[in-house]
């Protein structure tokens, strides 16, 4: 039994201060921290009347940018570990926390410097002699993709290859939740991604695109054919690092074209700018500015239909002939509302988190240093996937979406 300090009080740190509370064997004693004490006690009060037997959800106020204070919240509290579920731009300073303080580290997304959408891990790979040195070990991209895909793909080449040649990540979601324009996690993440130039790994180089303008129907288990488009996302990155044998990566997302339209109309008004610009006398960021005024994340549950659809289309070698797999997930945004109040892109993240982080505290994945999911045995993470509320499904021999090897298409 072990103390657990969440960070972030958004959709996903929801879903994990519920599934950790549901599993007070492995956490027993939880603290929730975030900028905003009321989302905390908010969470608190849902676990209380949710979940029988939980332990009581402690929480507190804290400046997640300003390490002095994550350093003496850790110190009073003495968690085992921390669970990073804030903005991204916060990492490496609940990173250096945890190393002053000596605990243990995850998150779900990779660091990215707020003036600049950057989206690569060497910021958070060069902790890696720190953690080692401290006997500390960071688990980075603990969240469904980055997270879950990675561990998909480190079990088919365990199960299923001798060698992964193609590797094709496809998102799907496929929900209505009834709004004219939202985003299904933090507003200025999302756009931030979705607005810059993709990029995909081919022959042993990165090939950039223009923004959405590559793109496929993907016919997706239980939802059905959807448009998707290209994008870089970070666990390609550690994906390609980690199976040298990859000839090429790509990850596809779908969007509606209603989303699309609004995307383009808000980019063409300069609203998705991270650059400050004057107004009455103060600076304010277009995107940030946007972020307030569209639905919170966490407040799309109810009512939210539909379905998301999320898996690896993977072809390589085994035993020297080719072979095909796909590995994936759908879970429903209603039942999700149903079980702790919560939308289905949000328990997607906040799942495999909480997973992640027992994996740590029991051992079954612990080692010094910092990691990014797929450098561990896959089968006790996947083990459990289901148990939570995330089954996963394979097939052999499937019918992939995308022809190996081809052009890019376009």
């Amino acid at each position: 039994m072990s103390k657990v300090l969440i960070i972030g009080a958004g959709g996903v740190g929801s879903v994990v201060v519920h599934k950790c509370a549901a599993v007070p064997e492995v956490f027993s004693d939880i603290l929730l921290a975030s900028r905003t004490k009321a989302k905390c006690d908010k969470i608190a009060a849902s676990v209380a009347e949710r979940i029988p037997n939980a332990p009581p959800i402690k929480t507190v106020q804290v400046d997640a940018d300003n390490v002095p204070e994550l350093v003496a919240l850790i110190r009073d509290f003495q968690p085992k570990m921390v669970i990073n579920v804030a903005l991204p731009y916060q990492d490496l300073t609940i990173m250096d926390a945890c190393l002053e303080t000596g605990v243990h580290y995850l998150d779900t997304a990779n660091y990215e410097p707020k003036d600049v959408a950057k989206f690569e891990y060497s910021w958070q790979w060069a902790y890696q002699d720190r953690f080692k040195e401290a006997g500390l070990m960071a688990l980075l991209g603990c969240g469904f993709d980055p997270g879950v895909t990675g561990v998909f793909t480190a079990y088919a080449a365990k199960h299923h290859f001798d060698e992964i040649q193609y590797l094709d990540i496809v998102d799907c979601n496929a929900g209505d939740h009834g709004k004219a324009f939202a985003t299904n996690f933090n507003p200025e993440i999302n756009i931030r991604e979705i607005t810059q130039h993709g990029r995909y790994w081919e022959n042993g180089a990165w090939h950039e695109t223009e923004p959405l303008s590559i793109h496929q129907p993907v016919d997706y288990p239980e939802v059905g054919p959807k448009e998707s488009y290209l994008l870089f996302h970070e666990e390609l990155e550690s994906l390609v690092k980690n199976f040298p044998s990859l000839k090429r990566a790509r990850f596809w997302m779908t969007f509606s074209q209603n989303y699309i339209n609004h995307l383009r109309v808000l980019e063409n008004v300069g609203m998705t700018r991270i650059d400050p610009v004057r107004f009455q006398g103060q600076d304010i960021v277009p995107l940030e500015f946007l972020k307030a005024v569209l639905p919170e994340p966490a407040s799309l549950g109810e009512g939210y239909k539909g379905k998301t659809s999320i898996g690896c289309q993977i072809k390589g070698l085994k035993n020297g002939q080719e072979q095909t797999y796909f590995i994936w997930n759908n879970c429903d945004h209603a039942a999700v509302y149903q079980e702790i109040g919560a939308q289905a892109v949000s328990y997607t993240t906040g799942v495999p988190a909480m997973i992640g982080a027992m994996m740590m505290l029991t051992g079954k994945w612990m080692k010094p240093g910092v990691y990014n999911v797929e450098e561990f045995d896959p089968d006790p993470f996947l083990a459990v996937l289901g148990t939570y509320g995330l089954p996963w499904h394979e097939k052999v021999d499937a019918e992939l979406a995308f022809a190996y090897p081809d052009a890019v298409a376009k």
